[in-house]
């Protein structure tokens, strides 16, 4: 089974976590940002695995893609 990303109100204020934990795909994706490799994240969170980390990624992708950003001048 893929892991899945859920939003819940009751777990981490609704923030998108990867089913069955309280790790953020924030968490992820500012760990990924901060240089740490996928081995550097699956030793902090062993209970994660490489997939989980994709459809974080994943998650984030489709979601930026769905954000519409308009211009304002300046």
């Amino acid at each position: 089974m893929e892991p899945k990303i859920i939003s819940d109100p009751q777990v981490m204020l609704g923030k998108p976590v990867i089913a069955g934990t309280r790790i953020t795909v924030e968490i992820i994706l500012e760990r990924l940002g901060a240089g740490e490799s996928t081995d550097d994240i699956l030793e902090a969170y062993p209970h994660l695995s490489r997939e989980a980390i994709q459809a974080a990624l994943t998650f984030a992708s489709q979601t930026l893609r769905n954000e519409v950003i308009y211009s304002v001048p300046a």
